[in-house]
């Protein structure tokens, strides 16, 4: 989009100012079918404690959806995607508009709580941080699994067991509930428009795009927290063995794009630490009597299988192509 083109796009007006960084809040939207989230998502910013400078809503391909939007989004700056379909190209296309000296993202069936974005930024404060994520936690639509394991609420895209308690440095956060400083987003080149979710198929680009900030740290806080609406098809077997198998293509993408060693590293401390003695429990609780402890322990087996199975045939599938087209650089990121 050209400066004069930006220059032409009526803005929301402007927050209240505030001490500290401005914030810029994006929020990419693609489904007519998540209306009603998108609408609360978009209140739920507006009724921030500590107020963002903008809200921008990107819809992504969508000109009904984005017609709504224009019409009944008050006070929020709603654009059309300029760049490639998906979420990446949607959130490019919100950060290259906005203004903030800190960039925020808010998924659209995503419901933050009013002091979000307040403890968000007071990350900031330490000029060696390029970017912060917090607490998601979900919003079921029906009753919560019993066969669920709290270490696969990831599945869900929510905080999972494991996960630091406390503020903590981490590899990467969730662009469901992430914030990073505009100048670190614009030196990594913005996220991967040709590695990223596009509508429900689902793929890690908020860690990739963590792994090529290198301006700073990243730190997870969980006292910022969100809420994630999770409809009632997310809530199936079947469901889960397909998001762990995208997440495991997912991240063999990253493996061969970043290097194993890096792309990988928060993933086999979870196997190695989090998953046995999680499997240990369920079986201990059912024998106590709790017989949907069995079916968790089951279930973190299925997950980790499906998640293996996919990084092996996506690690395969993604070599091949960049061998095809980058040779030397495919030795290079099997050698890190």
């Amino acid at each position: 989009m050209s400066p004069a083109q930006v220059a032409g796009i009526a803005r929301a007006p402007q927050a209240a100012p505030t001490t500290g960084p401005t914030v810029s809040v994006v929020i990419a939207a693609y489904s007519d079918e998540r209306w009603t989230q998108l609408r609360d998502a978009v209140a739920s910013v507006h009724a921030q404690t500590r107020p963002a400078l903008e809200t921008i809503v990107v819809v992504d391909h969508n000109p009904d959806l984005l017609s709504r939007a224009r019409r009944e989004l008050p006070d929020t700056l709603v654009i059309a995607n300029t760049g490639a379909r998906g979420a990446s190209g949607a959130r490019n296309t919100g950060v290259a508009l906005s203004r903030g000296e800190i960039v925020a993202f808010l998924d659209d069936d995503a419901c933050a709580t009013t002091g979000w974005l307040e403890t968000l930024i007071a990350g900031f404060a330490d000029p060696a941080v390029a970017g912060v994520g917090g607490r998601v936690d979900p919003l079921w639509a029906t009753a919560r699994p019993r066969w669920l394991p709290r270490e696969f609420d990831w599945t869900v895209g929510a905080s999972y067991s494991g996960m630091p308690e406390t503020t903590a440095q981490v590899r990467n956060v969730w662009t469901n509930n992430m914030a990073l400083r505009r100048r670190a987003f614009d030196a990594a080149g913005g996220f991967r428009e040709d590695f990223g979710k596009l509508g429900v198929a689902s793929r890690p680009e908020d860690t990739e795009l963590c792994l090529r900030v290198t301006s700073g740290s990243w730190l997870y806080e969980p006292a910022s927290a969100v809420g994630h609406w999770v409809p009632a098809q997310r809530a199936t077997v079947r469901y889960f063995l397909r998001r762990c198998f995208d997440e495991g293509q997912g991240k063999a993408g990253i493996a061969v794009m970043d290097g194993a060693a890096k792309g990988t590293s928060t993933e086999r401390a979870y196997t190695v630490r989090v998953l046995p003695s999680a499997v240990g429990r369920g079986l201990r609780e059912a024998v106590a009597g709790d017989r949907s402890g069995a079916l968790r322990s089951a279930a973190i087996v299925g997950g980790f299988g499906m998640a293996a199975v996919g990084f092996a045939l996506g690690y395969v599938s993604a070599a091949s192509r960049r061998s095809a087209s980058h040779p030397a650089q495919a030795e290079l990121a099997v050698s890190r």
